[in-house]
């Protein structure tokens, strides 16, 4: 997604690198011209120069939003067959860039997806939390907590759900001004990202989409009711929700797939990547607002799904086909038995009430430790 620090840690790369590098912004068009010369050789001498490596020297090549310039890859690839180059490369646009580097570049080409922060990355810009805890620790996520740390690290977890992961808002102390470096981001999505999608005809439509599924965070898609309401076919919705995905705007969870019934398998829940654009869509509720929260946070953990049957049973998340989640904002001890019952038909040997007021009961554990 955009700004959530891509650009930063391939400056923070770049300086570690142990040798010369050079830059390029391909949001400037001027940055890629030096790439549209179609002798490659002279491209790897333009290079070499404006590194100031010597012949033979193994040099370093930034290129920041690559998306705006495809026709690098096939320069990347010959120049990393031919060549001493090492390249860093950012994209915005996973809907483009998966298809656009060539198959023979396998085991040579490595993809690292950067998310919003997450609470734990939160935490640390906000110096809570150490270093050594910033990876995801499924043993520490999924047990009970005392008293005393679950209160140490619920502080911000209120303003991280508000506002949300990009590391801009999470730097800035003023809540207004925080709103405004959403409303930017926002903007930006729809002045540089949708420049690109080729299928976009009008961008109304694509607005008014985003805008229709605010409302509907959380929920099963009507793939059906979207098209009527909007006006357009069936294939545009799907496309655009491809298209949505693929930005990282949205997160669509699939249904468990080894479901005891089968015939439930369809229709993904839609969730927006950043609570704090959903919050600038839409009115949420703290209960929606809390499972958008963890449906963001149980990314770092695994394979993510849901379970529904005909709308009579369901299980809000299941990690790995091994961990059935339930958010609930107050864990009662209905729910803990209905949610055992329903992970034991499903064959899943872990389950957990997720909730925003735990109180040390078994099987109920703090979203502020995921």
């Amino acid at each position: 997604m955009r700004q959530v620090g891509k650009t930063t840690l391939m400056h923070q790369l770049a300086n570690e690198w142990d040798g010369k590098y050079s830059w390029f912004d391909f949001d400037n068009p001027l940055d890629y011209m030096l790439f549209e010369n179609i002798d490659y050789k002279v491209i790897f001498a333009d290079l070499q120069r404006l590194a100031g490596a010597k012949n033979g020297e193994r040099f370093l090549v930034c290129i920041d939003e690559i998306q705006n310039f495809p026709e690098i890859t096939k320069i990347i690839k010959y120049l990393i067959d031919h060549y001493a180059v090492k390249f860093i490369v950012t994209g915005s646009s996973n809907y483009y860039l998966r298809n656009l580097f060539p198959e023979s570049l396998s085991g040579r080409k490595f993809l690292f997806i950067l998310h919003p922060l997450s609470y734990r990355e939160y935490l640390y810009f906000h110096k809570l939390l150490p270093e050594t805890e910033l990876q995801p620790n499924t043993d520490e996520a999924f047990k009970t907590h005392s008293l005393v740390s679950i209160h140490q690290r619920r502080e911000l977890y209120g303003q991280y759900m508000e506002f949300g992961g990009f590391p801009e808002v999470a730097l800035t102390q003023d809540d207004a001004t925080k709103k405004l470096i959403l409303r930017n981001i926002f903007a930006s999505f729809f002045e540089k990202d949708i420049k690109v999608f080729n299928e976009l005809k009008d961008v109304k439509e694509l607005r008014d989409l985003i805008l229709l599924l605010g409302p509907r965070n959380g929920n099963i898609l009507d793939v059906t009711r979207l098209s009527s309401e909007l006006g357009i076919n069936r294939v545009k919705v799907y496309n655009y929700l491809e298209f949505l995905e693929g930005t990282f705007f949205l997160r669509l969870i699939p249904k468990l797939s080894h479901s005891i019934d089968r015939s439930v398998a369809g229709g993904k829940k839609v969730y927006f990547s950043d609570t704090g654009i959903l919050n600038l869509i839409t009115k949420t509720s703290a209960g929606q607002l809390l499972e958008t929260t963890v449906a963001n946070q149980l990314q770092h953990y695994g394979r993510v799904s849901y379970f529904n049957k005909r709308n009579t049973a369901e299980i809000d998340f299941i990690l790995n086909e091994e961990i059935a989640l339930e958010v609930k904002q107050k864990a009662i001890e209905p729910d803990i038995n209905k949610l055992e019952k329903l992970a034991h038909n499903l064959s899943v040997p872990k389950y957990y009430i997720v909730s925003n007021t735990p109180d040390n009961q078994d099987h109920v554990i703090s979203p502020w430790f995921l």
